[in-house]
Protein backbone atom coordinates (compact mmCIF):
# COMPACT_ATOMS: atom_id res chain seq x y z
CA UNK A 1 0.00 0.00 0.00
CA UNK A 2 1.74 3.66 -0.74
CA UNK A 3 1.55 5.67 2.02
CA UNK A 4 -0.37 9.11 1.55
CA UNK A 5 2.15 11.93 0.52
CA UNK A 6 3.56 13.81 3.54
CA UNK A 7 1.60 16.91 4.57
CA UNK A 8 5.00 19.28 2.65
CA UNK A 9 4.49 17.15 -0.42
CA UNK A 10 1.25 17.99 -0.47
CA UNK A 11 0.26 21.98 0.34
CA UNK A 12 2.14 24.39 -0.51
CA UNK A 13 2.11 27.70 1.41
CA UNK A 14 1.43 30.74 -0.60
CA UNK A 15 1.71 34.32 1.27
CA UNK A 16 -0.18 37.17 -0.16
CA UNK A 17 -0.08 40.90 0.62
CA UNK A 18 -2.56 43.47 0.10
CA UNK A 19 -0.79 46.83 0.62
CA UNK A 20 -2.66 50.34 0.47
CA UNK A 21 -1.48 53.39 -0.15
CA UNK A 22 -3.69 56.71 -0.19
CA UNK A 23 -2.54 59.42 -2.91
CA UNK A 24 -4.30 62.13 -4.31
CA UNK A 25 -7.47 60.83 -2.36
CA UNK A 26 -7.46 57.51 -4.59
CA UNK A 27 -6.79 54.54 -2.22
CA UNK A 28 -4.19 52.51 -4.25
CA UNK A 29 -3.21 48.80 -4.03
CA UNK A 30 0.93 47.77 -4.87
CA UNK A 31 0.45 44.98 -8.05
CA UNK A 32 2.43 42.92 -10.26
CA UNK A 33 2.41 42.00 -13.71
CA UNK A 34 0.34 44.53 -15.24
CA UNK A 35 -2.13 44.55 -12.21
CA UNK A 36 -2.73 41.01 -12.49
CA UNK A 37 -1.06 39.91 -9.47
CA UNK A 38 -0.40 40.95 -5.47
CA UNK A 39 3.34 40.20 -4.34
CA UNK A 40 3.04 36.84 -3.28
CA UNK A 41 5.28 33.89 -2.61
CA UNK A 42 6.30 30.51 -0.67
CA UNK A 43 6.41 29.98 2.54
CA UNK A 44 10.23 29.24 2.86
CA UNK A 45 12.60 27.48 5.28
CA UNK A 46 14.56 31.17 6.19
CA UNK A 47 11.43 32.58 6.94
CA UNK A 48 11.06 32.27 10.68
CA UNK A 49 7.60 34.06 11.12
CA UNK A 50 5.08 34.22 8.65
CA UNK A 51 5.05 37.82 9.03
CA UNK A 52 8.64 38.19 8.47
CA UNK A 53 7.67 35.62 5.08
CA UNK A 54 5.77 37.98 3.71
CA UNK A 55 7.80 41.25 4.62
CA UNK A 56 10.53 39.33 2.69
CA UNK A 57 8.27 38.53 -0.59
CA UNK A 58 7.21 41.88 -0.69
CA UNK A 59 10.82 43.44 -0.59
CA UNK A 60 12.11 41.22 -2.71
CA UNK A 61 9.36 41.87 -5.53
CA UNK A 62 9.09 45.39 -4.69
CA UNK A 63 11.75 46.59 -3.50
CA UNK A 64 8.99 48.54 -0.79
CA UNK A 65 9.61 48.18 3.04
CA UNK A 66 6.25 47.42 4.45
CA UNK A 67 5.64 49.47 8.19
CA UNK A 68 1.55 48.35 9.28
CA UNK A 69 1.15 45.00 8.83
CA UNK A 70 -1.83 42.39 9.68
CA UNK A 71 -2.68 39.00 9.38
CA UNK A 72 -5.56 39.24 6.87
CA UNK A 73 -7.56 35.91 6.47
CA UNK A 74 -6.43 32.45 5.27
CA UNK A 75 -7.71 31.03 2.10
CA UNK A 76 -7.52 27.16 1.27
CA UNK A 77 -10.10 26.43 -1.42
CA UNK A 78 -10.12 23.19 -3.34
CA UNK A 79 -9.76 25.11 -5.92
CA UNK A 80 -6.75 26.67 -5.78
CA UNK A 81 -3.85 24.42 -6.86
CA UNK A 82 -0.37 24.80 -7.15
CA UNK A 83 1.57 25.56 -10.88
CA UNK A 84 2.06 21.98 -10.91
CA UNK A 85 -1.81 21.05 -10.66
CA UNK A 86 -1.17 18.42 -7.63
CA UNK A 87 -0.69 20.18 -4.52
CA UNK A 88 -2.70 22.28 -2.50
CA UNK A 89 -2.39 26.09 -2.08
CA UNK A 90 -2.95 27.34 1.30
CA UNK A 91 -2.54 30.95 1.14
CA UNK A 92 -1.94 33.28 4.39
CA UNK A 93 -2.96 36.41 3.46
CA UNK A 94 -1.89 40.77 5.11
CA UNK A 95 -3.00 43.93 4.80
CA UNK A 96 -0.30 46.33 5.06
CA UNK A 97 -0.58 50.46 5.26
CA UNK A 98 1.84 52.91 3.68
CA UNK A 99 2.82 56.23 3.00
CA UNK A 100 5.80 55.69 0.73
CA UNK A 101 6.17 55.11 -2.84
CA UNK A 102 8.32 52.60 -4.74
CA UNK A 103 11.82 52.64 -4.51
CA UNK A 104 14.20 52.17 -7.98
CA UNK A 105 15.32 48.60 -8.55
CA UNK A 106 11.91 47.07 -8.40
CA UNK A 107 10.92 44.62 -10.96
CA UNK A 108 7.69 45.63 -12.16
CA UNK A 109 4.96 46.90 -9.16
CA UNK A 110 2.57 48.92 -10.13
CA UNK A 111 0.37 51.36 -7.88
CA UNK A 112 -3.74 50.67 -9.06
CA UNK A 113 -6.75 52.54 -7.98
CA UNK A 114 -8.75 49.59 -6.20
CA UNK A 115 -11.97 50.85 -7.65
CA UNK A 116 -9.98 50.15 -11.18
CA UNK A 117 -11.00 45.76 -9.50
CA UNK A 118 -14.73 47.22 -8.24
CA UNK A 119 -15.66 50.07 -9.84
CA UNK A 120 -19.50 49.82 -8.26
CA UNK A 121 -18.15 50.61 -4.95
CA UNK A 122 -17.29 53.97 -5.21
CA UNK A 123 -20.28 56.02 -4.46
CA UNK A 124 -18.25 58.78 -2.99
CA UNK A 125 -20.45 60.94 -5.72
CA UNK A 126 -23.41 59.41 -5.44
CA UNK A 127 -25.20 56.07 -5.85
CA UNK A 128 -23.01 53.96 -8.23
CA UNK A 129 -25.14 54.14 -11.86
CA UNK A 130 -22.83 50.76 -12.44
CA UNK A 131 -25.22 49.19 -9.98
CA UNK A 132 -28.77 50.08 -10.85
CA UNK A 133 -27.64 50.73 -14.72
CA UNK A 134 -25.85 46.78 -15.40
CA UNK A 135 -25.56 44.96 -12.31
CA UNK A 136 -28.70 44.60 -10.53
CA UNK A 137 -30.45 43.95 -13.65
CA UNK A 138 -28.31 41.25 -14.66
CA UNK A 139 -28.69 39.62 -11.38
CA UNK A 140 -32.44 39.37 -11.93
CA UNK A 141 -31.97 37.57 -14.78
CA UNK A 142 -29.63 35.27 -12.92
CA UNK A 143 -32.26 35.03 -9.84
CA UNK A 144 -34.84 34.01 -12.42
CA UNK A 145 -32.67 31.23 -14.19
CA UNK A 146 -33.70 29.20 -11.34
CA UNK A 147 -37.18 27.10 -11.28
CA UNK A 148 -36.83 26.23 -7.80
CA UNK A 149 -38.68 28.49 -5.78
CA UNK A 150 -36.94 28.13 -2.86
CA UNK A 151 -33.31 28.73 -4.43
CA UNK A 152 -34.73 32.02 -6.17
CA UNK A 153 -36.22 33.38 -2.83
CA UNK A 154 -32.52 33.15 -1.46
CA UNK A 155 -30.94 34.63 -4.43
CA UNK A 156 -33.19 37.56 -4.09
CA UNK A 157 -32.49 38.26 -0.63
CA UNK A 158 -28.90 37.78 -0.96
CA UNK A 159 -29.69 40.41 -3.98
CA UNK A 160 -31.51 42.75 -1.55
CA UNK A 161 -29.27 42.85 1.75
CA UNK A 162 -25.50 42.89 -0.58
CA UNK A 163 -27.01 45.43 -3.27
CA UNK A 164 -30.38 46.83 -2.00
CA UNK A 165 -32.03 48.90 -4.69
CA UNK A 166 -29.10 50.53 -6.20
CA UNK A 167 -30.06 54.16 -4.31
CA UNK A 168 -30.29 53.43 -0.38
CA UNK A 169 -29.49 51.19 1.88
CA UNK A 170 -25.65 50.68 0.85
CA UNK A 171 -23.76 49.13 3.15
CA UNK A 172 -19.69 49.54 2.30
CA UNK A 173 -18.29 47.09 4.55
CA UNK A 174 -20.16 44.42 2.09
CA UNK A 175 -17.54 44.53 -1.00
CA UNK A 176 -16.84 40.84 -0.42
CA UNK A 177 -20.04 39.42 -0.24
CA UNK A 178 -21.01 41.45 -3.34
CA UNK A 179 -17.82 40.66 -4.99
CA UNK A 180 -18.40 36.52 -4.38
CA UNK A 181 -22.02 37.23 -5.45
CA UNK A 182 -20.89 38.21 -8.63
CA UNK A 183 -18.59 35.50 -9.00
CA UNK A 184 -21.19 32.72 -8.30
CA UNK A 185 -23.85 34.64 -10.85
CA UNK A 186 -21.12 34.70 -13.64
CA UNK A 187 -20.83 38.40 -13.99
CA UNK A 188 -17.19 38.42 -13.16
CA UNK A 189 -14.15 37.15 -15.75
CA UNK A 190 -12.72 34.76 -13.15
CA UNK A 191 -15.64 32.91 -13.26
CA UNK A 192 -15.29 32.07 -16.71
CA UNK A 193 -12.26 31.68 -16.70
CA UNK A 194 -12.22 29.58 -13.70
CA UNK A 195 -14.75 27.14 -14.72
CA UNK A 196 -14.10 27.02 -18.85
CA UNK A 197 -17.86 27.93 -19.77
CA UNK A 198 -19.39 30.30 -22.31
CA UNK A 199 -21.35 33.35 -20.31
CA UNK A 200 -24.92 32.38 -19.91
CA UNK A 201 -27.88 33.83 -21.90
CA UNK A 202 -28.58 37.64 -20.37
CA UNK A 203 -25.31 37.55 -18.74
CA UNK A 204 -22.14 39.66 -19.56
CA UNK A 205 -19.39 40.46 -17.09
CA UNK A 206 -19.79 44.05 -15.83
CA UNK A 207 -17.00 46.58 -16.11
CA UNK A 208 -13.91 46.01 -13.38
CA UNK A 209 -10.07 45.16 -14.00
CA UNK A 210 -10.09 40.85 -13.26
CA UNK A 211 -6.88 39.51 -11.34
CA UNK A 212 -5.22 35.81 -11.30
CA UNK A 213 -6.40 33.35 -9.23
CA UNK A 214 -8.08 34.84 -6.51
CA UNK A 215 -6.21 37.62 -5.70
CA UNK A 216 -9.30 39.70 -6.77
CA UNK A 217 -11.55 37.97 -3.81
CA UNK A 218 -7.78 38.59 -1.25
CA UNK A 219 -7.90 41.90 -2.32
CA UNK A 220 -11.91 42.31 -1.75
CA UNK A 221 -11.18 40.58 1.49
CA UNK A 222 -8.89 43.71 1.72
CA UNK A 223 -11.01 46.37 1.26
CA UNK A 224 -13.58 44.99 3.46
CA UNK A 225 -11.42 44.56 6.24
CA UNK A 226 -9.82 47.79 6.71
CA UNK A 227 -13.26 49.69 6.02
CA UNK A 228 -14.65 47.98 8.92
CA UNK A 229 -11.34 48.38 10.92
CA UNK A 230 -11.67 52.68 10.10
CA UNK A 231 -14.86 52.83 12.06
CA UNK A 232 -13.36 51.84 15.11
CA UNK A 233 -9.55 52.20 15.09
CA UNK A 234 -7.34 55.67 13.30
CA UNK A 235 -5.61 53.09 11.03
CA UNK A 236 -6.50 55.64 8.03
CA UNK A 237 -3.43 57.94 9.80
CA UNK A 238 -0.84 54.90 8.87
CA UNK A 239 -1.98 56.50 5.19
CA UNK A 240 -1.42 60.25 6.06
CA UNK A 241 1.61 62.69 5.78
CA UNK A 242 3.20 64.13 8.96
CA UNK A 243 1.14 67.43 8.03
CA UNK A 244 -2.53 67.36 6.53
CA UNK A 245 -5.44 69.17 6.86
CA UNK A 246 -8.63 68.34 7.92
CA UNK A 247 -10.12 68.39 4.67
CA UNK A 248 -7.14 66.15 3.52
CA UNK A 249 -8.26 63.79 6.18
CA UNK A 250 -11.70 63.96 5.84
CA UNK A 251 -11.35 62.89 1.28
CA UNK A 252 -8.94 60.41 2.71
CA UNK A 253 -11.32 58.76 5.03
CA UNK A 254 -13.84 58.80 2.22
CA UNK A 255 -11.71 57.59 -0.61
CA UNK A 256 -11.32 54.70 1.73
CA UNK A 257 -15.50 54.07 2.66
CA UNK A 258 -16.48 55.09 -0.91
CA UNK A 259 -18.85 57.13 0.41
CA UNK A 260 -19.07 61.28 1.17
CA UNK A 261 -19.15 62.04 5.14
CA UNK A 262 -20.78 65.31 6.59
CA UNK A 263 -18.00 67.93 7.01
CA UNK A 264 -19.18 68.96 10.57
CA UNK A 265 -20.28 66.12 11.67
CA UNK A 266 -16.53 64.78 11.15
CA UNK A 267 -14.86 67.10 11.77
CA UNK A 268 -16.96 67.68 15.49
CA UNK A 269 -16.05 63.78 16.00
CA UNK A 270 -12.18 64.08 14.99
CA UNK A 271 -12.19 66.99 17.84
CA UNK A 272 -14.17 65.49 20.70
CA UNK A 273 -11.78 62.16 19.99
CA UNK A 274 -8.44 64.23 20.48
CA UNK A 275 -6.93 62.33 17.46
CA UNK A 276 -4.97 65.49 16.00
CA UNK A 277 -3.37 68.63 17.29
CA UNK A 278 -2.59 72.28 15.33
CA UNK A 279 1.25 72.36 14.45
CA UNK A 280 0.77 76.21 14.12
CA UNK A 281 1.42 76.26 10.42
CA UNK A 282 -0.67 77.05 7.57
CA UNK A 283 -1.05 75.54 4.06
CA UNK A 284 0.04 77.60 1.15
CA UNK A 285 -1.32 75.26 -1.64
CA UNK A 286 -4.58 75.62 -1.28
CA UNK A 287 -6.08 78.76 -3.32
CA UNK A 288 -8.01 81.36 -0.85
CA UNK A 289 -7.54 81.37 3.09
CA UNK A 290 -4.79 79.30 3.75
CA UNK A 291 -6.24 76.02 6.01
CA UNK A 292 -4.57 75.19 9.32
CA UNK A 293 -2.04 72.35 9.36
CA UNK A 294 -2.66 68.90 11.69
CA UNK A 295 -0.74 65.92 12.87
CA UNK A 296 -2.02 62.75 14.59
CA UNK A 297 -1.56 62.45 18.12
CA UNK A 298 -0.51 58.70 18.05
CA UNK A 299 -0.21 58.62 22.14
CA UNK A 300 -3.98 59.06 22.45
CA UNK A 301 -4.64 56.27 20.42
CA UNK A 302 -2.16 53.93 22.71
CA UNK A 303 -3.76 55.38 25.38
CA UNK A 304 -6.96 54.39 24.95
CA UNK A 305 -5.86 51.28 23.60
CA UNK A 306 -4.53 50.12 26.97
CA UNK A 307 -8.04 50.76 28.26
CA UNK A 308 -9.85 49.14 25.51
CA UNK A 309 -11.79 52.71 24.07
CA UNK A 310 -12.89 52.07 20.27
CA UNK A 311 -12.76 55.35 18.39
CA UNK A 312 -15.94 54.85 16.33
CA UNK A 313 -15.78 56.83 12.71
CA UNK A 314 -18.89 58.70 12.35
CA UNK A 315 -21.30 56.95 9.31
CA UNK A 316 -21.29 57.99 5.87
CA UNK A 317 -24.13 59.43 4.41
Amino acid sequence: MTPPPAISDAVTIELNAVLVALTENQPLVLTLEDGALLPSGPFATEHPTLQSGVRAWVERQTRHPLGYVEQLYTFADRNRPASDGQRRVVSISYLGLTRERLSAGARDPEWRSWYRYFPWEDWRAGPSPLVAQTILPQLSTWADATVDAAKQRERRQRIDVNFGDGVENWNEDLILQRYELLYEAGLVPETLEERNRATPPGIEPVPGMPMRHDHRRILATGIARLRAKIKYRPVFFELMPPEFTLLQLQRAVEALAGRPMHKQNFRRLIDQQGLVEPTGALTSETRGRPAKLFRFRREVVLERAVQGTKLPLSRPI
